[in-house]
């Protein structure tokens, strides 16, 4: 591994880290005993909103995905999509399933909230 590769690793390290340290906020403020419906569903609402950068959270995630994907059909062996596909495959789950579920949820919760 070069020093170049080892340097971008430890950057995606850091940002990862820093990633799971917001994520863990976003669960305690979930977790509060005092969060009702409304809150719950606008807090749902601020994963998938288009926010900066565009499409919100769950878009951002599937995002870095298909980024990985594209990377990835330009270096596997054979270009047989063997690291392609499953990535490509995972950011349209979390777009597709994810994304809407947390619609489907916070509009149970909070059908007069804003909507997606």
């Amino acid at each position: 591994m070069t020093t170049r590769s080892r340097t971008r690793l430890e950057r995606v390290r850091a940002s990862v880290g820093i990633a799971q340290l917001a994520l863990q906020q976003i669960e305690d403020d979930l977790s509060a005993d005092d969060v009702d419906q409304a809150e719950l569903a606008a807090i749902l609402r601020e994963l998938i909103e288009d926010t900066d950068p565009p499409g919100g959270f769950i878009a951002t995630v599937a995002q870095l995905l298909t980024a990985a994907a594209l990377r990835a059909e330009q270096i596997e062996p054979d270009r047989d999509g063997d690291a392609s596909c499953p990535l490509h495959e995972a950011a349209a789950l979390i777009t597709d399933n994810a994304g809407q579920r947390l619609i489907w949820a916070a509009r149970s919760l909070d059908p007069q909230g804003e909507l997606v």
